[in-house]
């Protein structure tokens, strides 16, 4: 096989790549990385020494790609699919790319804070780090409203590489910060886990729900199936 995609079923960064990858029905191997398995933690670090999942091995180039946006836009150029992630027209390729960043930057990335924060011993916790992560889910979540007013899609006509980054950035942090009354919001979060792709990544992820921190505020519909 000439793609490898070392990754973890609940991890949300590579949610995203997975998205990209079934969007596209590419066909590729995937590793399923166990970073509490100090063996595979060091034959994982002889590949990718920082440590952050995903990463891809492209034999048939012998390259190693890492960093989620980084990776579709390999995959788009050199293993393109059925759809594109990254649009053609190049000002729409320009606002994909901000919008890839916004998810990662702005909702994926406070919402990892959260998390970890949580994962810490009671007494190692920052309320203060905790409550700023909190607003800036707030503000994203604004925004998010604002720009998916009257659209389908984060960027063009036609589901992309912000989509990717968006879905699993909005189903985590969604249960974090909820939307409240975001209508177009809350249509956009529901288009994004109604899309096969989607449905599919929150269907691999499912026998790991139980290891996730806030399991008890993930809605039922997730965790039956019923709504991946």
């Amino acid at each position: 096989m000439t793609l490898t995609l070392y990754s973890h079923p609940l991890a949300s960064f590579c949610h995203k790549v997975l998205i990209a990858l079934y969007e596209a029905d590419t066909v590729f191997d995937a590793v399923t990385v166990d970073l509490g398995n100090p063996a595979e933690h060091a034959k994982f670090l002889d590949l990718w020494p920082v440590g952050k999942m995903p990463v891809l091995h492209d034999s048939a180039r012998n390259a190693t790609v890492a960093e989620t946006s980084i990776i579709i836009e390999w995959l788009d150029r050199h293993h393109p699919g059925a759809r594109p992630m990254l649009p053609a027209d190049p000002d729409t390729r320009l606002e994909a790319r901000l919008w890839d960043r916004f998810f990662d930057l702005h909702v994926h990335e406070p919402m990892q804070r959260i998390v970890f924060d949580r994962l810490r011993p009671e007494d190692r916790r920052d309320a203060d780090a905790v409550a700023e992560a909190e607003q800036r889910l707030v503000t994203a979540w604004n925004m998010v409203e604002t720009r998916m007013t009257g659209r389908t899609w984060a960027a063009g006509a036609d589901f992309s590489i912000a989509d990717c980054a968006a879905a699993p950035a909005l189903f985590f942090a969604g249960l974090l910060v909820p939307f409240g009354d975001r209508p177009a919001l809350q249509g956009y979060f529901d288009r994004l886990t109604g899309r096969p792709s989607c449905r599919r990544v929150l269907a691999e992820a499912r026998p790991w729900f139980d290891h996730f921190p806030f399991r008890d505020r993930i809605p039922q519909r997730f965790l039956d199936g019923n709504g991946a």
